[in-house]
């Protein structure tokens, strides 16, 4: 991040924290207005296929202790990020928790990490500026990519020039928190593969498939990290490259690919920053549990309310996933990336994914 990008945050922060004054100075109660943060409040756009925030606001107001304790917090975090920035330092979301036990006024002190975070994500949508952009870092995301993708990072020793294949060891290139430093300088991709399980990541390197199909395996670790679905929306949008998406086959992995294509209710106000609406599912698909007999485990109850509840998702709303979780529904199992093994280990990466794939017109 440039130092013209630290100056516009840190001027977006102290804006804040001066129409606070302002409000004190023309004899108003201060107050901060946001979108409020509830399920009841988020709206599946059609037009732009991702989750966004409704009209309803929620208001912090000094009228009430509780609020004026909100508003005090956010003043001495805002005081916190403008220096940070300032001196062009980074600190994470836990070290912001801790730090707020040093603060002089015991009010201003987070009583948990969910209050300090909730602050963060306050802050960013009435300042329109990331955590990011904050110099405010998640603990470790550890995502990384792999494949033909030659690029140029920005680091506090200057710029890198990488290729995530050639400079870079079997565990791939580590996806930095704010992907935003990164320049994409040239490519042999053809598409993305995004991959749920490390094993199946660890897979795919192993067998060559980054190499035998030009693809860029970028590895989700798990619910993605924000900055493991940012540089996919990058890669999308800047080298018009094709996401697919391949998790394990249950209603929770269903969400993973949700929360890459359209975004999750936590950051509703980031999904034209985060989600790539045009990203497909790969699977595993409940229809091959049954067309190559994989091994699996029976739906729990849990698993049996999810996909009821997704059955209700305006993000599955399509033929296909109608089709795909009523089938589940009916067989009643589950299945992981790794039982495609039971073909064999090159099952996955000879015959499941370019069979897949070619359905789907991506190679």
């Amino acid at each position: 991040m440039s130092a013209d990008d630290n100056t516009e945050a840190q001027r977006k922060l102290i804006d804040l924290a001066a129409e606070f004054y302002d409000q004190f100075a023309g004899g108003q109660i201060p107050e901060m207005s946001i979108p409020t943060r509830t399920k009841s409040n988020i709206e599946y756009d059609e037009d732009e296929r991702v989750w966004v925030y409704g009209d309803r606001k929620s208001t912090r107001s000094a009228n009430s202790v509780r609020g004026a304790r909100k508003l005090l917090k956010a003043v001495y975090t805002i005081d916190f990020l403008s220096n940070q920035l300032e001196e062009d330092r980074s600190s994470t979301l836990r070290e912001l928790y801790y730090l707020s036990e040093s603060w002089d006024a015991k009010e201003a002190q987070f009583s948990d990490q969910d209050e300090s975070n909730q602050l963060i994500e306050d802050l960013e949508i009435v300042s329109d500026v990331t955590r990011e952009d904050f110099h405010m870092r998640p603990e470790e995301s550890g995502a990384t990519l792999m494949g033909p993708l030659f690029l140029r990072e920005q680091t506090r020793r200057g710029e890198r020039d990488i290729h995530c294949q050639e400079d870079v060891g079997e565990g791939g290139y580590q996806i930095p928190n704010n992907p935003d430093t990164i320049e994409f300088l040239d490519h042999d991709a053809d598409f993305i593969l995004c991959v749920e399980t490390g094993g199946m990541r660890d897979r795919l390197v192993e067998n060559g498939f980054d190499d035998e199909h030009n693809a860029l395996i970028v590895h989700l670790k798990g619910q993605p990290a924000r900055a493991t679905r940012r540089i996919t929306r990058r890669l999308h949008q800047e080298l018009d490259l094709p996401v697919t998406v391949f998790t394990d086959g249950d209603p929770w992995s269903y969400r993973i690919y949700g929360s890459v294509a359209y975004g999750s209710i936590k950051s509703a106000h980031l999904s034209d920053y985060l989600a790539t609406p045009d990203a497909k599912f790969i699977g595993v698909q409940p229809a091959d549990i049954v067309e190559y007999d994989l091994p699996t485990d029976p739906l729990s109850d849990s698993d049996k309310n999810a996909l009821e509840s997704e059955l209700d998702d305006p993000r599955y709303q399509t033929d296909y996933w109608k089709e795909q979780i009523e089938l589940q529904l009916e067989i009643e199992k589950k299945s992981e990336q790794q039982a495609l093994a039971s073909h064999g280990l090159d099952f996955v990466t000879e015959t499941y994914l370019p069979e897949r794939l070619s359905e789907m017109g991506i190679i």
